[in-house]
Parts: structure tokens; sequence; C-alpha cells
């Protein structure tokens, strides 16, 4: 051979030698391997890895690392291990020169060597100056070459005590220099660097110790240790979580996806223009024809042919797969030292079968299968980070793509979503992927383990495998068939869910009505009803999965036994002895895992790929035309808005054409009937309607104010600056001309009260002056006020009119159009338009539109009861006054420091102002009552039976292992085993009961949990709903929806099959100790240790664990409550041009959240690198005991034993992971069960009802020393009011916004239970009534019309009680019957959600119409008029008086005119009663009402 030749010239060194190798008690390897193999092994990896690391390093600058002493070292450690290599070069050709020629070899490795030490000397400096801080290729390669010179080591130590007279001293001394240096050059680049120069982590408080971490410490997870100490000495908290690391941040995630994804839709758009094709075109011929295109022949039209949709999965691949592919290569890597421990198995059993092998042999393989296990837990760990961290950027960048697609989205598109589904899309799909992507890479490896497994099997049993595989083939199938059937039953789950959810969000956004009404009942059963349907299908899921736990835990016992069977059987000279028996059993182990995580992947795939469909359906929706409304000012144009020939719809139907002038500066009044297209037009100068043709131009930048104030959770003052800077002055003026001034002084902590969610904490008027002051603040050019004065009292709004829009306002200077039914202010607008159906049917002043006589005239001559000249002599009297903007500016002086005092005294008090709870992160250990109370939910006799079930299973899996062992053991007898038939019946049976135990484990477990889940919702909805209204107010709806959502969720689907993996991991823990134990009783010295050990690292790990999850789960929920309130908002939002803040404060809030995940993520590998360190150490004792005691140990017991400790490792983590599961999910329980302790109304009906059957017959409301407050800790809110009313009269309630008037009414139907005093209605004290018994018998029209979404029948009447014509007499009486009967399915007429297809003033009506259908003795109107314009609120009034003729009316007011005929007024000023009598004598009286009256001019 010519290596021989290579070595030593005379050939007396051979390259290998078994004899001094393998089959001695003493084995060492020849010098020529020494000097061959053992040098080059080291210098190949690095040559081979030096140019893919470079490429690397290119990339990826992270920045430049100064000089320091370790990197001095490590350089100098490099050059001078150099120069001792060329020295052996050196000496070499002086030996060459002087007489004896050395061979080769000792010419060749050392070159070799010295070029490679100068190559990492270099790459030492290159890392330096790429800012790598630890180097993993530097560490390995040092460890590779220590390893390989140890071996030359000992032998260099051996010859020279055996044969003294061959030592070369120089060559010796070289190479001892040569180790040390070795050593030297290990440690070192064990240590880290310092940072790079202007690396992130210098300006950060918290950062991320990862990318300082040394390499060591990154592959063991031990940088995150100090976290770890800290969650255990005390729970964790907001401080103590690292900021992210920068490449995980949303602002360098998001914009790479939302750019890929923006350039797939522009290739399909390219190839779509490429087929000439125009869906617009082929739409727009048959509007024109004059009949409407419905939407949905709209995408009849549309879609003649397929086109090809723009691929989200590739946009994906694109931005995350590269780093993704990481995993790839560490996945393959783990994939092959699988198979190393049953090949090591069949060794060790080969070497106690014969008795002559040397015993070091059994020592080496104990050590190499600890050295295996070891590495592939290390690689096996890091594949997990690098799916987790891709998965986590992966449901950033999704969550970032969908807020920010939610702000561009057309209102056609937006329609056909609710708020719920695409808050689902971010909270349930986003999540779905994150858990695809750590199984994802299944689908390759599973196959190549399964063939993997194959060949070695057929290697030990030959052709018997193939029964085993037809097993396994067969499965497959039928696990293909129930994950099928189980997505088709998601689908329905997601839809039902989708739909409880809506449902849910509407009631909480309505939950004030549900109270008013005494619907809860209607609503709770309508909810029951949909989760029936989602439990019945959950239900089939669960049989479902029995069947498929059973195919799971069964399949690995029926192909080893059917393989077993077919190779006895075929021949009995066929032995089945131990090693054949066990290792087949571990492989067979080894298979059970990809076999049974296809299906689960498959099914996983199939559900991201319906939620891939749900994003690229949301991400492909059209979206708003960024041309449609032009900004750029035309030159010389003194038209500051201008509307040519445009045609708007909502939905690309036609509707009429509009030409629209506005010059600059003016003031424009947009007056009509309800429904006649005002908001639209509003609307259309937004860019919000869809612009079919012509063109609109909008001189500047916009403010809008929507009809319904859109309030967000934050403080006042948030709300007012809306993201500028604070302009003290400025801000000042604007408070007081919105006449805010006297609210801050009742809020309790003034403008840094928190407002709740929509507002919930302010009246409407509050609410409008809020949304109209951040208009105001923002001064912009160009003023949209959507009727912001209905809200409002007649007195208020005279001075918002006068203070702000008005000709001498703060806004005089801006364009206003103002949408407006208030006819006292038209005669102060420059222009008018009036509009009808769509249509600008006249335009001019109010000189003009009177002089032309039109019907804008004849309307305003019906309803202005004021005559105009006395109105204006009016003015030019009070001009001198100071009510008015422009008076002397002293008394504004004083007035500003009289403020200053007032905001002194109002910063003490903030904490007051909190109003919302944020979801508290409960901490320490899960409470034992908790799963106490799902124990009792399940039912107690269900859970002692699945676990009497459980534990049959695993003593019979136990003995039949057990019973393969004692069947290897049997004699063998003429080359048979004679009893073979009776040991294969035997384990055939045994593997039968255990299918019975396994299905009925699993299917109890199941069934257990449906009961539960069933008993858990329905009680959180009960407890839910009888909590009182200030609950609601405090609790933000995001927090609510998130119990009904995620924590119900997991309640349904998580918690019974996590349960399921722990108990079946627990049982598998402790049998396979036990059968250690009883294979090798001395493993007893090790067990009790390592279990310490294991228990300690999980107690550890479980207190931070807990606590990071409650922190994430905390942290989830702000997310969606923001997104919510965007939706609602997006017309605001997109109005003042904010997106790029809201999208800013998304991506912070997204981070916050992942700040908490991160070390999750970490913490779970941290632990598991520890615990498979500790069964490792099991699986290691239970060999090394194995070898020591060979000669007492039959083969049978020690492949048993071996076999089981091989799976040991899996068990241990799994079992970890499932109890810290069981524990972070066992707290969705804790969290519904939250509920049940808070603070509930009375009672709702009591049993024996004391009621007269007709009550309230004649409708006395008796008033005595009456009182409330909102909260315990507020002021009275309304004190000491007695009145009495006598049955019949109609009363109205007037005073300004604050005063207490929604309050009173709020009293009467114990809404707010009075603090003192009582109301008696015709004699009964109604504080010891039945709440339902008391807000049944009488009635509301409440202050915001709100609507659910469901039928108009279902919203008139939701319990059914009223007939058909009933429902119709009361839309006739309420003006609607027209409206209806011209819809296409009249009384069916689905309204969307929060009756968003009906305008304002329709919904109004509707609640009118549900007023009258109740026709109760007393009836409630809280400014119901607020929202109409004169014509309706006329048709309202007259239909009250003819209606409601002999009950009793309580009217609260803003246009005085509709209670001017009131047989009483009463007048309420700060909670008080100031004035009450009938309106001539209030007015002759000259008090308060006098001043209010001739405010609104009725004087």
């Amino acid at each position: 051979m010519g290596f021989d030749r290579f070595c030593s010239l005379d050939r007396s060194d051979p390259f290998w030698d078994w004899n001094r190798t393998w089959n001695t008690p003493n084995p060492d390897v020849t010098p020529c391997f020494q000097n061959t193999v053992l040098v080059w092994l080291p210098c190949l990896y690095l040559w081979i890895s030096a140019p893919v690391y470079l490429i690397y390093l290119r990339s990826h600058n992270h920045g430049y690392i100064c000089m320091t002493h370790l990197n001095k070292a490590k350089t100098a450690v490099g050059f001078l291990l150099w120069i001792v290599c060329w020295s052996d070069v050196f000496y070499s050709f002086w030996e060459a020169s002087s007489s004896s020629v050395p061979a080769a070899v000792h010419f060749v490795s050392p070159t070799l060597l010295g070029l490679t030490m100068l190559l990492a000397a270099l790459l030492v400096q290159y890392e330096r100056m790429k800012g790598v801080q630890s180097s993993g290729v530097m560490l390995i390669f040092w460890l590779l070459t220590l390893m390989c010179a140890s071996v030359s080591f000992r032998s260099r130590i051996l010859q020279a005590l055996d044969q003294p007279k061959m030592v070369s001293v120089w060559r010796y001394t070289t190479f001892y220099i040569y180790y040390a240096l070795l050593l030297v050059a290990l440690v070192l680049s064990c240590f880290t660097d310092r940072p790079p120069l202007f690396s992130q982590t210098v300006k950060d408080s918290n950062p991320c110790p990862e990318p300082g971490a040394s390499f060591l410490s990154r592959i063991t997870f031990w940088w995150i240790t100090r976290m770890m100490v800290t969650g255990y000495q005390r729970p964790l908290e907001e401080k103590d979580l690292w900021s992210l690391n920068p490449e995980d941040r949303s602002q360098r995630v998001v914009p790479q996806l939302v750019r890929r994804w923006n350039s797939e839709c522009q290739k399909v758009k390219r190839t779509e223009q490429g087929t000439l094709y125009s869906p617009k075109r082929v739409a727009h011929p048959e509007g024109k024809e004059g009949q409407p295109v419905e939407e949905a022949e709209i995408l009849l039209v549309k879609t003649p042919k397929k086109t090809k949709e723009p691929s989200l999965f590739w946009a994906l691949c694109l931005t995350f797969g590269p780093y993704f592919l990481i995993s790839c290569l560490y996945k393959i890597i783990q994939d092959i030292l699988m198979f190393v421990g049953p090949e090591i198995l069949r060794l060790l059993i080969r070497f106690v079968n014969d008795p002559s092998a040397p015993s070091w042999q059994g020592f080496f393989y104990t050590a190499l299968l600890f050295l295996c296990t070891c590495v592939q837990s290390l690689i096996l760990q890091r594949y997990f980070h690098v799916c987790f961290v891709s998965g986590m950027r992966l449901r950033t960048a999704i969550i970032g793509a969908v807020y920010r697609k939610a702000l561009v989205i057309s209102s056609a598109a937006r329609r056909t979503s609710t708020v719920g589904e695409i808050v689902n899309l971010m909270s349930v799909d986003a999540q779905r992927f994150m858990d695809l992507i750590t199984y994802i890479n299944m689908i390759w490896s599973a196959p190549l383990q399964v063939v993997l497994a194959l060949y070695f099997l057929w290697q030990n049993l030959g052709p018997s495998v193939l029964a085993g595989v037809a097993v396994m083939l067969l499965m497959v199938p039928v696990n293909a068939v129930i994950a099928m059937k189980t997505k088709t039953y998601q689908v329905a789950q997601m839809k039902s869910k989708d739909q409880r959810i809506k449902l849910m969000n509407e009631m909480l956004n309505g939950i004030k009505v549900l109270k008013l009404y005494a619907w809860e009942l209607a609503f709770k059963d309508k909810v029951s009803e949909i989760r029936e349907s989602e439990l019945k299908v959950l239900k089939k899921a669960a049989y479902l999965g029995a069947v498929s736990t059973f195919t799971w835990v069964c399949a690995p016992f029926l192909v080893a036994l059917s393989t077993f069977s077919v190779y006895v059987l075929i021949d009995e000279h066929n032995i089945l002895d131990a090693q054949k028996a066990f290792v087949s059993l571990a492989l067979f182990n080894i298979l059970r895992f990809p076999l049974n995580m296809l299906p689960m992947v498959i099914s996983s795939m199939v559900q991201a790929s319906v939620s891939l469909k749900r994003l690229r359906v949301f991400l492909s929706h059209e979206e708003l035309q960024e041309d449609s409304v032009e900004h750029k000012a035309v030159a010389g144009s003194p038209h500051s808005i201008t509307i040519e020939d445009g045609v708007f719809s909502w939905s690309r139907t036609e509707s009429p054409t509009l030409n629209v002038c506005i010059p600059e500066g003016s003031l424009v009044a947009v007056v009509g009937h309800v429904g006649s297209g005002k908001s639209s037009l509003l609307s259309a100068l937004l860019g919000e309607m869809d612009k079919l043709e012509g063109t609109v131009a909008v001189k500047g930048s916009v403010a809008y104010i929507p009809q319904q104030a859109w309030i967000q959770n934050s403080s006042l003052k948030d709300n007012i600056l809306f993201g500028q800077e604070r302009r003290e002055a400025w801000y000042r003026q604007v408070v007081e001309a919105c006449a805010l001034q006297p609210d801050l002084e009742i809020l309790p902590a003034g403008d840094e009260t928190e407002i709740g969610e929509k507002g919930v904490n302010l009246s409407g008027g509050q609410k409008q002056r809020v949304s109209l002051a951040r208009a105001v603040y923002c001064d912009r050019s160009v003023y949209l006020l959507d009727d912001p004065l209905s809200a409002v009292d007649a007195h208020v709004g005279k001075h918002i009119f006068d203070w702000v829009i008005g000709p001498q306002g703060l806004l005089k200077d801006k364009t206003r159009v103002l949408v407006t039914h208030g006819l006292s202010y038209l005669h102060q607008a420059h222009l008018i338009l009036v509009m009808l159906d769509g249509e600008i049917t006249e335009v001019g002043s109010y000189q003009q539109l009177m002089a032309t006589d039109g019907a804008f005239a004849e309307f305003q001559r019906t309803y202005a009861t004021v005559d105009q000249t006395e109105d204006d002599g009016e003015r030019q009297r009070a001009g001198g006054s100071d009510i008015y903007p422009g008076a002397n500016s002293t008394s504004k002086v004083s007035l500003m420091e009289k403020e200053e005092k007032q905001l002194n005294q109002k910063t003490k008090d903030l904490k007051v102002g909190k109003l919302t709870e944020a979801d508290k992160a409960s901490t320490g250990r899960v409470k034992l009552s908790v799963f106490w109370s799902y124990l009792k939910a399940i039912g107690l006799a269900l859970s002692c039976l699945s676990l009497l079930l459980f534990l049959a299973h695993h003593l019979v899996s136990m003995f039949s292992n057990y019973w393969l062992s004692l069947w290897t053991d049997d004699p063998v007898v003429n080359g048979t085993q004679p009893d073979r038939l009776m040991r294969l019946g035997v384990y055939g049976a045994l593997g039968l009961s255990q299918g019975v135990a396994v299905f009925g484990y699993s299917l109890a477990m199941s069934i257990g949990g449906i009961l539960a889940s069933r008993f858990l919702h329905q009680s959180m909805l009960y407890d839910v709903l009888r909590s009182p209204m200030f609950f609601f107010e405090r609790t933000p709806s995001g927090n609510l929806v998130n119990r009904f959502a995620k924590e119900m969720d997991t309640i349904d689907s998580v918690i019974p099959s996590i349960l399921k993996m722990f108990m079946g991991s627990m049982f598998n823990v402790l049998g396979s100790c036990v059968i250690i134990l009883i294979a090798t009783p001395l493993v007893a010295i090790i067990i009790p240790v390592l279990g310490v050990l294991y228990l300690l690292v999980q107690r550890f790990y479980v207190a931070s664990s807990r606590q990071l999850k409650r922190l994430e789960s905390v942290s989830r929920s702000p997310i969606y409550t923001h997104f919510n309130e965007t939706l609602l908002g997006t017309s605001v939002i997109r109005a003042f041009g904010e997106q790029e803040r809201f999208i800013r404060e998304s991506d912070r809030r997204v981070d916050h959240n992942q700040k908490a995940y991160y070390p999750s993520i970490v913490a779970n590998r941290w632990l598991a690198v520890r615990l498979e360190f500790v069964g490792n150490c099991i699986v290691s004792s239970a060999a090394l005991f194995a070898v020591i005691a060979r000669e007492s140990l039959s083969p049978g017991i020690m492949g048993l034993s071996i076999s089981y400790a091989l799976q040991l490792t899996a068990s241990l983590t799994w079992l970890v992971r499932m109890s810290s599961d069981v524990e972070t999910n066992i707290v969705a329980v804790e969290r519904v069960k939250e509920y049940c302790d808070t603070e509930k109304e009375a009672q709702w009906t009591h049993q024996a009802s004391s009621l007269p059957p007709g009550w309230p017959t004649t409708g006395c409301i008796d008033i005595r020393g009456f009182g409330l407050r909102y909260r315990e800790d507020l002021d009275l809110a309304i004190r000491n009011i007695s009145i009495s009313i006598s049955g019949g009269e109609k009363v109205g309630i007037v005073g300004r916004t604050g005063a207490g008037k929604s309050s009173l009414t709020l009293g009467l139907f114990r809404i707010i239970e009075a603090a003192e005093g009582k109301i008696f209605i015709d004699g009964v004290d109604i504080s010891q009534l039945g709440l339902h018994e008391l807000r049944s018998r009488i009635t509301i029209i409440p202050q915001d019309p709100v609507l659910f979404s469901g039928s108009l029948r279902m919203n008139l009447d939701p319990f059914d009680s009223y007939s058909d014509e009933e429902v119709w007499r009361a839309l006739e009486f309420s003006h609607l019957k027209s409206f209806v009967s011209g819809l296409p399915d009249k009384l069916s007429h689905e309204c969307s959600e929060g009756g968003e297809n009906l305008s304002v003033g329709q919904r109004q009506l509707l609640c009118l119409a549900r007023a009258l259908l109740r026709k109760t003795k007393i009836l409630v109107l809280d400014e119901a008029t607020a929202a109409v314009d004169m014509e309706t609120d006329n048709l309202i009034q007259s239909t009250i008086r003819s209606q409601f003729e002999d009950c009793t009316v309580l009217t609260i007011a803003h246009r005085l005119n509709t209670i001017m005929d009131y047989t009483r007024v009463l007048v309420l000023d700060k909670g008080e009663m100031s004035e009450f009598d009938s309106p001539s004598s209030l007015i002759r009286q000259r008090g308060t009402f006098y001043q209010m009256a001739r405010d609104a001019g009725l004087v």
C-alpha cells in the first residue's frame, strides 16, 4: 500500500493494525495513522469551512472591535503554533541534508498544519474586524485539533515508556509545546470579546446578553441563567425583560415582508395587464343602463377566468427562508445521530454475549453513547431555537402587515370582514403559523428517518420487516382521513367561534342597551345556541381524536407484533434473540415519532393553509384609491374644495353626479333629510368612497369630525393632542372654546383622566366636544364637520358655534363644511348645500335660497320658530359683553390665571383618573383550587375512570416488553425455541388489551374536557352578563373578548390534549425508571441524585417560565385592543394623516409582547439542554452498570433496560414541557373563573313576584331625597332630588352637559343603585324589585341608537313575543314602514355589525319602534332626537304625543322647542334640582331655564 511508503521508507510503519488497535487489552493506533489522519482531519475541517464562513462574515458585519488583550493573545498563539509547525519542517530538511532521509509524511503534514495555523490566526483578526465576539467555527477547530492531538499524546507517552530508544527528542519537544499551545488556544476561544464599537448594546438600558455571549454559552443557552435566577428568587416583572435583538424587531421584520408581498402583487398585476383584461371596464356599462348593479353581480362579472393570485407563501419564504434554512442543516445532522443509539445498543448486547471481549470496549461504547447523545441534544436545541425565532419573526411580520393593510383597505372591502374576523387574523392565524414553523421540517425529515430506520431494521431482521412496513402504510391513510375530517370540523368550529366572538363583541359594545331593555337572557340564549353547535363539532373531533390516539399509541406495538410474528413463523430456525428483538424495538420507537408526527404536521399545514388563504384574501383586498382626492393646491385657484362631475359610491355602483366648488375660508352648511347623503359627501371629500369618475381637489390638510365621536382609550389630554406636541396657550384656548373647561373640573383627574374604551365614561356631548377639540387643536386648513352639534345642548351648541365654527370662531379663516340639522345657524353660513337622495338640489347663500323660494325656503318656514330679526338685534346688543371671541382681553387673562390654579389642584389626584384596569399578571404558583375546579367541571367519576385506564395501559405495556425479554432469553433447543407460539400469543393478547385501555382513556379525557368547557363557558357568560354597568366601563372589552376567545379556545382544545400527554409522559418516565432499576439495581445510586437535580432544574425553570408566559399573555391584549380601536377609527386616522404614528404604536406593542415571548422560548431551550443532559446521564449509567455487571446479566434484561433508557431522555424533556404547559394553560381556567368573584347586580327576578299583573298601571313616579354616585370613591353625581310626577304627565329634563340628566334615568332603571333616597313607581319601591321585572316594565329610547347584527325583526323583538302585525304597526308609527317594506328582505333584512348599513337617523327611528312595541306606562327619552333633522324630529315628537298620550314621558332635551308644551320641566344644575315647574311659569321667573330658552332663541 502506498501509504506505508509515505509513512516510512522501509514500510516498517503500517497505516492500520487491528491487533494493535482493537483485539488487545491496551489499545493504541499506529504512528502512521497519527501523522496522517489525525493531523489532516482538523486541517480539512478548517479549509472546507473557511470559505463559507468568510462569505457569511462579509454579509453580516456587526461593526469593528478594538484590539484587546484577548485578541492579541489569540493571534500570538496562532503565530506560535505556525512557528512550531515550520520548525518541524526545517528539522526534516536538516535531517534530509545530514544523513537519514525522513519519510515524506514528515514534510507534508507539518507544512499543511503550519498553513492551517496561519489561516486560523488570520481568521481571528478578520473576525475582530467584522465584530464577532465569540466564534463557534474556531472553537470547534481547536477542540477537534486537541482531541486528535490527545490520541498522539497518549501514544507518545506509552512509546517513551516502552521503547525509549525510538524517541526523537526534537519532534517530541515540539509536539509537547504544540499540545500546550493548543490547550491555551482552546481556553482562549472559550472567552468572549468586548462588544463592537457603535453597537446597539452600548445605547440600550437593558440589552439582551445573547449577542455578547460566548459560543459555549450560546449552544448551552447559559446566557439566560441570570434571568432564571432572578425569576426563581422573585416573580419576574416588566423591567427584568431584555430588549429585543435588532433583527427581531418590528421595524426590521415587517417592512421586509411588506416589500416582498408588494412585489408579488406587482408581478401578478403585470401578468394581468399582459392579458389585456380589465374587470372595471366590464362592470361599468351595466350600471349605466339604469338598473343598479348588485355587489354579487359585479363579482360574477369580475371573474370570467381564473386570475393568478399573488402568492403570500412565496413572499413569506423569501423573507424568512434564508435564516430558516440553517435549521434544515441541524435537522439532518440530528436525524443521523438518532440512529447511533440503537447501533450502540446492538454492539453492547454483542459485547455482553461475548465473554472474551476486552472490557475497555464496553466502556468505550458507553462513552461513545454519552458523547453522541450530548451532541445530539445540543444540535436539536439549536434547531428548535432557530425554528422558534423564525416563528416569532413570522408572527411579528403578519401582525404588522395586517395592521398596515387595515389602515388602507377600502370601505367596500372593509364590509366583507367584521372587526372580529380581522382581529382573528392577527391572533389566531398568526399563531397558527408560529406553531407550524416548529414542525414544518418534519415534511422531509420524517420520510428520511423512516427510510434510515427501515434500512437498519432490514439489516437486523431481513424481509420480515416488510410486514411491519405494511402495517405502517395501512396506518397512514387512516391518519390522513382523520386529519382531513378534523380539518373540516376545525373550519366549522372556527366559523361558529367567529360568530360567537362577533356576537360577544357586539353585546359588550351595546351592553348598556341590553341592560336597559332587560334583554340579557335573549342574547345569552343566542350565544349559548352558537356555543352548542361549536361543542357538537368539538365532540365529533374528540371521537376522532380518540381514534387517532389509539392508532398513535398502538401503531408501534402492532408493527413490532406483525414483524416478530412473521419472523418467527416463516422459518422455525429464526430465533428471536435479545439483539434482534431490542435493537428492533429501539428502531421501532424511533419510527414511532416520524409516523405520528406526519399526520399532525399535515393537518397543521392544512390549518395553516386555511389561515394563509384568509390572510392572502385580506391582504389582497382593494385599497382606497390614493389619488381619489388631490391635495395639491391649484395655483391661483380661489377654491378650497372642488368636485367636478364626481360620481361616488360605497361599492362600485352608480350614484348621481356631484359638482361642488367651495371658496377658501368659507363656512358651508350641508342640510337635508335623514339618509340624503350628507355624511357620504364628506366621505367623498376624504377619499373614503369609490370615485367612479370626475375629479376631487381639496386644498391643504384636512381635519374630520365624524358623526359618532371616535375616542381612544387614553387620557383626555392625549385624545385632544392626538400626537401633536403640547402648546400650552393654544391648548387652553381650544379647551375653553370647545366648552370642555367645566367638564375638566368635574372629571376626577382633570385632563389626565383616562377615558375608557369608546369613551364609555363620557356623556355623548362630552365625546363630541373632545372629538371637536382634537380637530381644532390640530390646526388644519379644511374642516369637515359631520353634525358635531347634534349631541350637545342648545346653549353649549351655541357657545361652540360662536367660539369655534362661526364667523368669529377659532376657525374663522379655515374652510368649514358643516353637516347640520340645526336651523338657527344657517343664516350665518356663506353657502348652503341642500341634499336629497344623494344629489345636491339647491346651492346658495341663505338669502338666495330664501329668495328662490324652493324646497329649502318652505322647509325653513315650517320649522323656524324664531323671528330672525329679533335674534339679530339680540346679537348686536351682546357685542360688547365677553361671551364672544375678540372680547376685551383683560377678562381672558384673569380666566387663564384661574385655570392655572385649578390645574394645579387637578394634578394631585392622577390615580383617581385611572379607569380601565389592565389585565393583571397573577404571580406565583397556580393554586391547587384551580385544578380542583377544573376536575369538578369534568366530573369526579370521569376523572377517576380516566386515571385508572391510564394506569392499566402503562402496566400492560411494561409487562408486554418484559414478556418479550423473557422470550428472548428462552433456551435454544436444536436451533429452535419450543415455546415461541405461546410467547407470541400472550404478547399479542397484551397488545390488544393495551389498545382497549388507550381508546378508553382518550375518549374519557376528551368528553370530560368538553363537559368542562361547556360548564365554564356557561358560568362565565352568566357571570359577565350579571355584572353591573361600571364593571364594563372599567374592564376593556379586549380583555373580555380575550377571555371568550383565547382562554376559551385553550380550555376547549388545548387543556384536554395537554393533560393527556402529561399523564402519558409521567407514566412513561416512572415505568422506565422501574424497568432500569429491576435490570441494573446499581443504578439506584444514581437515579435519586439525578432525580433531585431534575426537580431543581424543573422548579427553577417553571418559576420563570410561568411568569414569562403570564407577562406575554398580559401584553398580548393591548395589541388587539389597539387594533380594535384603530379599526373603528380608520376614517379619522386617515383624515388626519396619522397612519404612521398608529403603525409605530402597534409595532411598539407587538415588540413589547415579543419581549416576554423571546425569553420564554430561550428558557425552554435552556431547560431542554439541562434535562437532556440528565437523561443522557441516566442512559450512560444504565449502560455503564450493565457493562460492569455483565457476568450476572442476561442479554434480554440488558436489552430491555437500555432500550427503555434510550426513550427516557425524550420522556423526561416531554414531562417537564408538559407539566409547565399544564401549569401555564390551566391559567386559562383561573382567568375564566376570575369573573365569578366580581361584584354582581341585584337579582334579575324574584321567585315569588309580588307585582300586580299590569304594573305600572298609572305611571306615577315619586322620587324622595334621591342621590347616586358612579363609584365608591367619587362624590355624589346627583343628590337630594325630591319630585313627584303623576301618571300621564310629560316632564322635560334640561341642564347643561354633565348636570346629571342621564344619571337620573340610570337611577330610575337601577343601572346604578341609589346611594340615598328611594324611587316609587305606582307606590312600589323599585329597589325591592328584580331588575328584569323593573326594566321590562318601563321603556327608554337611549342616547346612542345601538343595533345588533341580525335581522331587523330580532332588533325590535329579540324574545319573539309580538306578532308580525304589531311589529309592522310599530314601524308605521315610527315612520319606517315605507323604508322597511322597500327592502328586499323586509323584516328579515340583515343589519350589519352595529347597524352600520342604516343611517344614524334610521337607527334612532328603530329605537322609537322598539319603544312603541313595548308600549309601557313610563317612557324615557334620552336626547333621542339629537341625530335627526327637524322634520324627522317633528315626526317623532308627534308620534310620542299621539301614541304615548296616557303615558308618563320623561324627556332629556337638547332642543328646548320639543318640550315647550310639556306639563313641567325639571332643570338640573351640578347634580341638584334648581327649578321644577311648567315651562311658561319658569320663563316668567327669568331663572336658568329662561336663559337657556333665550340662548336657543325661543323667547
